[in-house]
């Protein structure tokens, strides 16, 4: 079970890795980014695949090329007609026919200096050490595809002006076997894909994100931030104990922390790198997160229906050894406070039952201080600073270890002057 729409990835987390020019090198990255790992072998495999492209950085890192050319070559293959290619056929309609010379020629002289400049600039210049094994084989095939087309010599030719029809006619039958056979899907599969792990790995270096270790029963993180926020607070976040409760008044960042810890976990979980500057987390079958939840118009199930649903989901998975990460924003909040405070204990004292998961609860019940769990510290509890200057709060949205019993509503209430308003 992975639970993640509530991180927004297309819209807020993909922008941050995505600085492709065209759609299919996106839509390489949507899928890379569109489900965990299902293994901590997979994921150190994906990180050493992006090390190897952020340590041939002073190759590739001033990698571009026009997109429409990029474009038009890939619409060439996509759309290219076999027919009848016998070489004879083929040179007689291309020797009395200027407008289809000219249009293949055109074509092919793009592709060849395309592919020519890609190869040299570029590929025959990585250092294939650093990447993991699997994937200098990927590497090989796409330089195996370019070097088919002999393009040196063609790049020579059209140096010398000697371009002739018998060479459009070579090329025109390489494209044909590289089509019919399939090979030319393969090899724009492999280099939108590439452009995709460069894109990532461009954006680490350029957010100065780490990999994160994995290690079971460990998860800390030092200098987490949201990487949205320009001029983010970082903060250090051990979990001693497998549930935590965060506290702090309305506006304190709660919510904006949960998220940046559930982005970590994820962008870790796909063998990305994370927004902190040291990161060591166990690996979880399931990740849930519920930050924000609202009313289901589709399903019909209220606020609270929807808060019961997602965490009989994730109890379903723990109770099956499963290692689960769950994030639950003002758990129970769409019931009355009777209600959420009888269930919310119930909720803590069940979820300590599961150790080898790791869930993160925020909530505004300060009558849960006195739960036994926490007295007994079998419950961490940590809290956003807010401190108050003149009765007016001043946010530092710095965590601590420990509670907040600040109760902004009645001064923010009192200090706009609704109590004298409302008294008459």
């Amino acid at each position: 079970m992975t639970n993640i729409s509530d991180l927004h990835i297309d819209e807020e987390i993909l922008p941050l890795f995505d600085a492709t020019v065209n759609p299919f090198s996106n839509s390489a990255i949507r899928d890379v980014m569109a489900q965990p790992l299902r293994s901590v072998d997979a994921i150190l495999s994906r990180q050493q695949l992006l090390k190897g492209f952020i340590a041939n950085d002073n190759v590739l890192k001033d990698y571009s090329f026009y997109r429409f050319n990029l474009a038009e070559i890939h619409e060439f293959f996509e759309t290219f007609f076999i027919g009848n290619l016998s070489g004879r056929k083929l040179k007689w309609k291309l020797t009395f026919s200027e407008k289809e010379r000219s249009k293949k020629k055109g074509s092919l002289i793009l592709m060849i200096r395309l592919f020519h400049g890609i190869q040299t600039i570029y590929l025959n210049k990585i250092d294939t050490k650093p990447f993991p094994t699997e994937y200098v084989s990927e590497l090989e095939k796409i330089k195996s595809f370019f070097a088919s087309f002999n393009l040196d010599f063609y790049e020579k030719a059209f140096i010398k002006n000697k371009f002739k029809i018998r060479h459009i006619v070579d090329l025109i039958k390489i494209v044909a076997e590289k089509v019919i056979s399939g090979e030319a899907a393969l090899f724009w599969n492999r280099w939108f894909l590439f452009e995709a792990y460069l894109s990532i790995s461009q954006a680490i270096i350029k957010n100065e994100f780490v990999f994160p270790v994995f290690q079971d029963a460990n998860f800390s993180v030092s200098e987490l931030y949201h990487p949205f926020l320009k001029n983010p607070v970082k903060n250090d976040i051990v979990a001693d104990h497998n549930v935590i409760l965060l506290t702090g008044p309305n506006m304190s960042g709660k919510s904006t922390l949960l998220k940046a810890v559930s982005i970590s976990v994820y962008l870790g979980h796909i063998g990305f790198a994370v927004p902190a500057s040291k990161a060591t987390m166990p690996f979880f079958d399931t990740i849930s997160v519920a930050i924000n939840l609202t009313d289901s118009l589709v399903s019909g199930y209220s606020h609270f229906m929807s808060e019961i649903v997602t965490l009989k989901n994730v109890l379903e998975e723990a109770k099956h050894n499963t290692k689960c990460f769950a994030v639950f924003d003002e758990l129970f909040r769409g019931t009355n406070i009777e209600d959420a405070l009888e269930i919310s204990v119930a909720t803590i004292k069940g979820l300590c039952n599961f150790p080898h998961s790791l869930f993160f609860i925020s909530t505004h019940l300060h009558q849960l201080k006195e739960l036994e769990e926490i007295k007994t510290h079998k419950v961490s509890t940590w809290y956003i600073d807010c401190e108050l200057k003149n009765n007016i709060p001043a946010f530092t949205y710095k965590l601590k270890e420990g509670w907040s019993d600040l109760k902004l509503g009645r001064i923010l209430f009192e200090k706009e002057g609704l109590n004298s308003m409302l008294a008459g």
